[in-house]
């Protein structure tokens, strides 16, 4: 099996890679420098040239604040890259995996999101990413929409090594706390999206490591984990702490479409964060 995987230099995109590599499947990794997706040309060329069994969409426009001030951009790396690779995928008949985003959804309530639910986004980046997700559907029929949340990963910026940068540089951190969802380790989740694209149980899925918290629940478990109890963690709301995008308060995602079709959930993700912290302090 071959498999294309773009956005290898962001975090998820170099765990897939290592992953696929693990198991002994070819993967073939593009980026901004050997495939821009805004660029249907070079999609048609680069994929059909690999000519990979499946893609996994990995690549994308993340920097939600800065989004908002760069809506044509970030629309054109979303929403239509990702139908330039749907168009080849239908083209070649293979099957097409894009990670999307909690984002998509409005954020009302204390309900789990379910995949098939209402998507009513809050900022450009949420609406890209369901422009996005309306390409691939409306494209393909042999699809995984996979949604995630709260990523963290070696390769790259992440809210952990932020607070852990701003805890030795500050001793104090204020951080919000009525925002709810699961931290994502992208070298778990690595595993599930690779265990996925082996199958045909094709749909859209949600999938972040187990467990809740809020963003200041994170952080003190982030600097407990650390052994940096001195820290002070002041929690604050939203309102408290203004950014140029609106979060969605609630990103509780329902992952029993998983369990339902067989796929094996991803640890805690208190277990996530203390194996990654164990990771990079090797670094």
């Amino acid at each position: 099996m071959k498999i294309l995987v773009t956005g290898v230099n962001g975090q998820l995109g170099y765990d897939v890679m290592n992953e696929l590599a693990k198991r002994g499947i070819e993967g073939v990794g593009t980026d901004v420098d050997n495939m821009d997706v805004t660029d249907a040309a070079a999609c048609q060329r680069v994929i059909k040239e690999v000519g990979p069994d499946a893609v996994m969409h990995c690549a994308a426009y993340t920097a939600v604040d800065t989004a908002e001030e760069n809506v044509e951009l970030c629309r054109k790396i979303n929403g239509e890259g990702t139908r330039n690779i749907a168009e080849v995928c239908r083209e070649l008949d293979i099957p097409m995996m894009y990670i999307s985003t909690d984002y998509v959804f409005d954020g009302q309530g204390e309900r789990p999101w379910e995949p098939d639910d209402e998507r009513h986004p809050l900022n450009v980046y949420g609406q890209t990413k369901y422009e996005g997700e309306l390409a691939v559907e409306e494209l393909l029929d042999k699809y995984f929409i996979v949604r995630i949340a709260w990523v963290f990963g070696v390769n790259g910026k992440n809210f952990i090594k932020t607070m852990l940068r701003l805890g030795r540089e500050r001793g104090k951190v204020s951080v919000v706390n009525d925002q709810i969802g699961s931290p994502t380790y992208t070298y778990d989740l690595a595993r599930l999206l690779v265990d996925m694209i082996q199958t045909d149980k094709y749909g859209r899925y949600h999938a972040t490591n187990e467990g809740l918290c809020s963003w200041y629940e994170f952080a003190c478990e982030i600097f407990k984990k650390a052994g940096m109890d001195h820290v002070e963690v002041t929690p604050v709301t939203s309102g408290e702490f203004p950014v140029k995008a609106v979060r969605p308060s609630n990103s509780r995602m329902s992952k029993e479409k998983l369990t339902e079709n067989g796929f094996e959930r991803l640890p805690s993700w208190q277990d996530a964060l203390e194996r990654y912290l164990k990771l990079i302090e090797k670094e």
